[in-house]
């Protein structure tokens, strides 16, 4: 896998994009596709921050 990792302005140490994935603490927990943000399952509340701050930030609509 290449690493072309992005980091957010917030949550800089545990979130992170590469290509069209979204990381949180090292775990894929939501795909890029379009302008939605994909979801992967359910998790934590601070994850759960994660993802919608990354839709927010980057305009995306959160498919849960």
């Amino acid at each position: 896998m290449i690493l072309q990792k992005e980091n957010f302005l917030r949550y800089n140490k545990n979130l992170f994009k590469n290509g069209n994935d979204i990381y949180s603490y090292k775990t894929k927990v939501a795909e890029i596709k379009g302008n939605e943000l994909h979801q992967l399952g359910y998790w934590s509340m601070t994850t759960q921050k994660h993802i919608n701050y990354v839709a927010n930030e980057l305009g995306l609509i959160l498919i849960k």
